[in-house]
């Protein structure tokens, strides 16, 4: 029974395996049990390793993921219904967009007729003030004009 020790190609000795079958464990319940144990009894392994320890446990089989379940086609209500949202929101967006397209063009026409009028009110004022011998037009002695009955006489 002594037989030498197998070791693995890296140099490690390995472990012995031993298989155990676990035995069902009595009841505290005191009805009677529906019998509702799996087809087979899993294994368990006993794993002895190098130090002497010994590691006990049932196989563990891989985790089988859920099968994806098909995702039910969307509706053509909710397909308008959200395309309609879209567009709703689009023109909104336009809307604003021109909305404030609107206000900046008037605001510079606004600009532009103060800075003519403040252009053209200094010409006026500098023709007006200006102190040069040239007079343009015609000039109207006032005191000497005669006025009766609303009527000028110049």
């Amino acid at each position: 029974m002594n037989e030498p020790a197998a070791y693995h190609p890296t140099g490690h000795q390995v472990a012995a395996v031993e298989v155990h079958r676990p035995a069902p464990l009595a009841s505290a319940h005191t009805a009677p049990l529906m019998p509702v144990q799996p087809g087979a009894i899993p294994s368990v392994a006993s794993v002895v390793l190098p130090d002497g320890r010994v590691v006990t446990g049932y196989a563990i089989n891989p985790a089988q993921p859920e099968p994806v379940a098909a995702k039910p086609p969307v509706s053509r209500a909710a397909v308008n219904v959200a395309l309609g949202g879209v567009g709703f929101l689009a023109v909104c967006g336009g809307l604003l967009m021109l909305t404030a397209f609107i206000t900046a063009l008037t605001a510079l026409i606004t600009q532009l007729v103060i800075l003519a009028a403040v252009i053209f009110g200094g010409w006026i004022a500098v023709q007006v003030f200006s102190a040069s011998g040239h007079h343009g037009g015609t000039t109207v002695n006032i005191r000497k004009a005669v006025i009766k009955r609303n009527k000028f006489y110049g």
